[in-house]
């Protein structure tokens, strides 16, 4: 295991495919499976019309009204999955809500540059709709739903909670949520950065595309995480969060600092023996009643 970490440190935060892969290598052997948690899966439910509006529900062989947790991938706006039957990630989301006695939800959602802002944001808040009117039959209880994103999916939920291109006035059905290494404060950016193919090239649209205010009020429970070696602009883009929450609040929000792990090894870690993020989130979740 300390191999592990040694290999990780040597990696930093060069978030290249090499290190993506190289990471993957690492914990592919202990991933999580949902058979080794006796979780009955029902696969590639359609929450939307759109062919990628498709999730994934794990669920205790015996299950009634649990906590729900939503995860939403990562890919840079423009690639990543849910995972199929058999994949290591992000089954192994799914394995980890199981064994901690919730239902696991994953999702896949429409990509750029075909589908750009806010269609992300849209597509959470359909299938946090979808489960809402669904998830009871499968032994989830709609009061409990606490939404979960990673990297572009982070940025994602950040667009659902501010309800960027969702009905004005309205809520998201969301009880809690969970914001993993995300992207929220556009002028943290260079221009021409990579992300302009999702958020698009007008810099003057990048306070409005940008979710840094709304988290600063967002009024239900919320947990951020942060990785050693994520790259810097994940640490500013959290950094605008704490500012704006501690101005407007003078409370600082709840963060999950990830010591020894990069942006993509946080998640694949989960459910593993290497687990340092799960009891963690599993703590949050649990506070709701």
């Amino acid at each position: 295991m300390t191999d592990v970490w040694k290999r990780l440190r040597e990696l930093d935060d060069t978030f290249t495919p090499a290190e993506i892969a190289a990471t993957r290598e690492l914990f592919v052997p202990r991933a999580l499976s949902p058979q080794s948690v006796g979780a009955r899966i029902f696969r590639d439910l359609a929450y939307g019309t759109d062919p990628r509006h498709r999730l994934d529900i794990f669920a205790p062989a015996v299950a009634g009204k649990l906590p729900v947790v939503l995860f939403v991938h990562g890919g840079g706006f423009v690639g990543g999955d849910k995972g199929n039957e058999g994949d290591p990630f992000f089954n192994n989301v799914g394995a980890w809500a199981v064994r901690c006695g919730f239902i696991g939800v994953t999702m896949t959602y429409r990509l750029a540059p075909a589908h750009a802002w806010p269609s992300g944001a849209q597509d959470v808040d359909l299938a946090l709709g979808w489960l809402h009117a669904q998830v009871a039959k499968y032994g989830g209880d709609p009061a409990r739903i606490v939404v979960m994103g990673h990297s572009a999916g982070a940025a994602h939920v950040a667009g659902c909670l501010a309800r960027h291109g969702c009905a004005p006035g309205s809520r998201s059905p969301a009880a809690a949520a969970i914001l993993v290494s995300g992207i929220y404060a556009l002028d943290v950016y260079p221009d021409g950065y990579e992300y302009q193919v999702y958020y698009g090239t007008d810099r003057r649209r990048d306070a409005e595309r940008s979710t840094v205010a709304p988290l600063a009020l967002l009024d239900i429970p919320s947990l951020f995480t942060i990785s050693q070696f994520d790259p810097v602009p994940f640490h500013r883009n959290l950094a605008a969060v704490f500012t704006a929450r501690v101005k407007e609040s003078g409370r600082c929000p709840e963060v999950l600092f990830q010591r020894g792990h990069n942006h993509v090894s946080v998640m694949m870690q989960i459910g593993s023996e290497l687990d340092t993020a799960g009891n963690g989130l599993a703590e949050f979740i649990r506070q709701l009643q």
